[in-house]
Protein backbone atom coordinates (compact mmCIF):
# COMPACT_ATOMS: atom_id res chain seq x y z
CA UNK A 1 0.00 0.00 0.00
CA UNK A 2 1.57 3.08 -1.20
CA UNK A 3 1.75 6.32 1.30
CA UNK A 4 -1.27 8.11 -0.89
CA UNK A 5 -3.61 5.23 -0.97
CA UNK A 6 -2.79 4.82 2.83
CA UNK A 7 -3.51 8.64 3.59
CA UNK A 8 -7.07 8.00 1.60
CA UNK A 9 -8.12 5.40 3.16
CA UNK A 10 -7.12 6.82 6.61
CA UNK A 11 -9.23 9.71 6.01
CA UNK A 12 -12.20 7.92 4.53
CA UNK A 13 -12.50 6.11 7.67
CA UNK A 14 -11.64 9.25 9.79
CA UNK A 15 -14.91 10.72 8.09
CA UNK A 16 -17.13 7.92 8.40
CA UNK A 17 -16.08 7.98 12.35
CA UNK A 18 -16.59 11.62 12.42
CA UNK A 19 -20.25 11.27 10.51
CA UNK A 20 -21.34 8.30 12.84
CA UNK A 21 -20.53 10.45 15.84
CA UNK A 22 -21.94 13.38 15.16
CA UNK A 23 -25.18 11.85 13.73
CA UNK A 24 -25.43 10.29 17.50
CA UNK A 25 -24.69 13.63 18.75
CA UNK A 26 -27.19 15.62 16.71
CA UNK A 27 -29.90 12.48 17.25
CA UNK A 28 -29.33 13.30 21.09
CA UNK A 29 -28.89 17.09 21.36
CA UNK A 30 -31.45 17.99 18.34
CA UNK A 31 -34.16 15.25 18.25
CA UNK A 32 -34.51 14.42 21.56
CA UNK A 33 -33.41 17.29 23.22
CA UNK A 34 -36.24 19.33 21.29
CA UNK A 35 -38.16 17.53 18.68
CA UNK A 36 -38.66 14.44 21.07
CA UNK A 37 -39.05 17.09 23.80
CA UNK A 38 -43.10 16.40 24.36
CA UNK A 39 -42.93 12.93 23.81
CA UNK A 40 -39.70 12.29 26.56
CA UNK A 41 -41.60 14.08 28.94
CA UNK A 42 -44.08 11.65 29.94
CA UNK A 43 -40.49 10.33 31.93
CA UNK A 44 -39.16 10.86 34.58
CA UNK A 45 -36.04 10.40 36.35
CA UNK A 46 -34.96 11.38 39.62
CA UNK A 47 -37.97 13.75 39.36
CA UNK A 48 -37.31 15.38 36.13
CA UNK A 49 -39.01 15.14 32.79
CA UNK A 50 -36.69 13.08 30.54
CA UNK A 51 -36.56 15.81 27.66
CA UNK A 52 -35.55 18.50 29.91
CA UNK A 53 -32.67 16.25 30.75
CA UNK A 54 -31.92 15.78 27.45
CA UNK A 55 -32.17 19.45 26.88
CA UNK A 56 -30.23 20.73 29.63
CA UNK A 57 -27.73 18.03 30.50
CA UNK A 58 -28.11 14.64 28.73
CA UNK A 59 -26.61 16.12 25.30
CA UNK A 60 -23.55 17.36 27.22
CA UNK A 61 -22.83 14.44 29.39
CA UNK A 62 -22.99 12.18 25.56
CA UNK A 63 -21.20 14.62 23.75
CA UNK A 64 -18.09 14.06 26.33
CA UNK A 65 -18.67 10.71 26.13
CA UNK A 66 -18.32 10.65 22.25
CA UNK A 67 -14.99 12.71 22.96
CA UNK A 68 -13.26 9.48 24.67
CA UNK A 69 -14.93 7.30 22.05
CA UNK A 70 -13.87 9.51 19.24
CA UNK A 71 -9.69 9.30 20.74
CA UNK A 72 -10.09 5.54 21.21
CA UNK A 73 -11.41 4.87 17.73
CA UNK A 74 -8.45 7.67 16.36
CA UNK A 75 -6.10 5.89 18.80
CA UNK A 76 -6.86 2.49 16.74
CA UNK A 77 -7.08 4.05 13.44
CA UNK A 78 -3.53 5.43 13.97
CA UNK A 79 -2.06 1.81 14.79
CA UNK A 80 -3.75 0.38 11.87
CA UNK A 81 -2.42 2.67 9.13
CA UNK A 82 1.27 3.17 10.94
CA UNK A 83 0.92 6.95 12.21
CA UNK A 84 0.63 5.63 16.15
CA UNK A 85 4.68 7.38 15.97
Amino acid sequence: MTNKTKAKAYWKENIRYLLILLTIWFMVSFCAGILLKDALNEIKIGGFKLGFWFAQQGAMYVFVILIFVYVRLMNKLDKKYGYDE
